[in-house]
């Protein structure tokens, strides 16, 4: 079991909710015609005023076209986020996914999931 990893004291902003919602059916993640992910067990994460996040099981994403960088990124409410550039026949998306390796206690639901930036590739949901 992983250890408990709350989150560092600070003053929370009651707007800043955090909800995580399975997603009813299948949601396809695609780039250039080629599927980087499918799944049935996405969650959908609702925060504050913001687009909705899908967020994927790893074993659902195909991790080949994935390349680690070196970026990362800290929410104060979910952790520090590490990233993955996709590749697709030669083409590079730098950036374009992340994922919140040891997260904070309340973002625990998406612990190996994986969120894609929607302006870098193409979400369907058919739920």
């Amino acid at each position: 079991m992983a250890e408990a990893n709350p989150s560092p004291g600070f003053a929370r902003d009651p707007d800043r909710i955090l909800n995580y919602e399975p997603t009813p059916g299948r949601v396809v993640v695609t780039r250039n015609g080629v599927a980087l992910a499918t799944s049935e067990h996405a969650l959908v994460c609702k925060e504050a005023d913001y687009p909705p996040v899908f967020y994927l099981p790893r074993a659902d994403v195909a991790m080949e076209h994935m390349v680690a960088t070196d970026r990362t990124s800290h929410c104060p409410y979910k952790g520090d986020a590490s990233y993955w550039s996709i590749t697709v026949g030669g083409a590079l998306a730098e950036n374009a996914a992340w994922s919140y390796e040891t997260p904070y206690d309340e973002a625990e639901a998406i612990r190996e999931y994986v969120a894609f930036y929607a302006d870098k590739v193409e979400i369907s949901t058919d739920g």
